[in-house]
């Protein structure tokens, strides 16, 4: 028979087992703010971020231009037929009048994807608008290489609104460049342009005098002025854009699709 222990010495054996059990044991995940990184809410958000900077697209009268997986190319009314150059992988795209941009990290460039080749050394451009490629420190220079106004810190999107006037996304504030002035809104991490000016938005969308269009849960809606549901179609994902009187959409893949203003037609090449 084994010789009993005093309670004292009990004790201090249980606290021992205890104290080797805990070191033994796998540390618990720290997490960062209110919330875990494995939280199913921010993994999605942070999927959309992810999926907002990798494919990109432009819209103009003149056609449609994007970015995916780092290739760039441009379809162009009224034919669209798809020209995809050979280039060093591409951020982003934008129109510049005639001139579809892209710009080109590596080569500290901005190149044109189409029509006549042009270069411009700009430095590290991480994002554009329809006048200005943004560095990434915030800079901004023209498409002659003239310096622009910039904001504080990279862009994570960048584009030319309704108004004429540049708007960013940066660090998920929505920011009026020329006087740096924060909107306040939703802070999704797509930009809208709309007749006025532009917003965030947590889907791809475009806003017209027509009212709203939203590509998001595999269709394609469009909701007038007054928010009122007036007509939706099937509808896999991409970006949504006005070109001329026209609907146009693009996925990744190259797909492009045209539509009527109210969505009850799609139109054939």
């Amino acid at each position: 028979m084994l010789p009993l222990l005093p309670a004292s010495r009990l004790a201090s054996a249980a606290l021992l087992g205890a104290t080797l059990l805990g070191a033994c044991a796998p540390a618990p995940a720290r997490t960062a703010g209110p919330a875990a990184a494995g939280t199913p809410g921010l993994q999605v958000a942070a999927e959309v971020e992810a999926d907002a900077a990798a494919f990109r697209a432009a819209f103009s009268d003149l056609g449609v231009a994007w970015v995916a997986a780092g290739r760039a190319c441009v379809a162009r009314a009224p034919e669209y037929r798809v020209t995809c150059p050979k280039l060093p992988p591409v951020v982003d795209v934008a129109w510049d009048g005639l001139d579809v941009w892209a710009a080109v990290p590596s080569l500290a460039q901005v190149v044109t994807v189409d029509r006549a080749p042009r270069n411009v050394n700009v430095g590290r451009v991480v994002r554009l608008s329809a006048v200005a490629a943004y560095r990434e420190d915030g800079s901004a220079v023209s498409y002659a290489g003239a310096a622009r106004p910039g904001v504080l810190g990279a862009p994570s999107a960048a584009l030319t609104g309704g108004d004429g006037v540049d708007y960013a996304r940066v660090r998920g504030t929505l920011v009026r460049v020329p006087d740096g002035v924060l909107l306040r809104g939703a802070a999704g991490p797509y930009l809208v342009v709309t007749p006025g000016g532009a917003e965030a938005a947590e889907a791809p969308e475009v806003v017209t005098a027509a009212g709203r269009y939203r590509l998001a849960g595999g269709v394609l809606d469009w909701r007038d002025g007054a928010g009122v549901m007036r007509a939706r179609v099937p509808h896999g994902p991409g970006r949504v854009g006005r070109v001329g009187q026209e609907i146009v959409t693009v996925s990744a893949a190259g797909a492009v699709r045209r539509f009527t203003p109210d969505l009850s037609a799609e139109l054939t090449r």
